[in-house]
């Protein structure tokens, strides 16, 4: 196994001490290799040194300019930062450079709703969705943006399939529930609501939506 490798088995067991040591082995041996740069600025991001965490990224990005994974770090430290148009930028770039992963699509559209550019975050997050099937976080925020475009009945496909694959996600079923409101059929809703919050009985939202409709019936 080499010190790249090392240090990544050091990062997933949490071990950012050793995994920061690996890495700055690597650099030492060779201050040439892209990736010792992106995986040092990753032990500094875990931890939360992102301001440094970003020099390391840059000089893997100076080392190596189609170095996609670089670009894709520094778009997640500026989207944590809500630096949406540069993150936007970034993980665009990252697209160019040929990282044509499903994060890189989540991310992407997740910016683009941040800059409430709802129609133009959809085929990204679609994308995202047909990339990696069981992910229930992407189905769920492509949901929400199908109906945020009032896509109704494409967004209860999405929240449904969401909710086949992580049944406690109660925002998925209170969404599921807004939207057969929606569609004017509030015992559907109610039902919806209830699942939500029988997983979380504390869902303000979901506690809300189902006295107003229960009022109506």
């Amino acid at each position: 196994m080499d010190k790249n490798q090392l240090g990544v088995q050091y990062m997933q067991e949490g071990n950012w001490e050793e995994a920061a040591k690996a890495f700055n082995e690597v650099i030492e041996q060779n201050p040439k290799d892209p990736v010792a740069y992106i995986n040092f600025g990753n032990v500094l991001s875990a931890v939360g040194d992102d301001e440094k965490a970003l020099k390391f990224y840059q000089k893997a990005i100076e080392i190596d300019e189609n170095a996609a994974a670089a670009y894709y770090s520094i778009g997640n430290i500026l989207f944590s930062h809500d630096r949406f148009e540069e993150a936007k930028q970034s993980f665009e770039q990252a697209m160019k450079k040929g990282l044509d992963s499903s994060d890189t699509y989540f991310m992407l559209g997740l910016t683009h709703l941040q800059l409430n550019q709802g129609r133009l975050a959809l085929p990204y997050l679609q994308r995202s969705v047909e990339l990696s099937e069981n992910d229930s976080e992407a189905r769920f925020q492509y949901g929400l943006c199908l109906a945020q475009n009032e896509l109704i009945d494409e967004a209860i496909i999405q929240l449904k399939k969401c909710t086949e694959l992580d049944p406690n996600h109660s925002d998925a079923y209170y969404n599921l529930g807004v939207s057969y409101a929606f569609k004017e059929n509030p015992s559907e809703a109610i039902a919806m609501f209830n699942q939500a919050l029988e997983i979380q009985p504390d869902h303000l939202l979901a506690g809300h939506a189902k006295r107003l409709l229960e009022q109506t019936l």
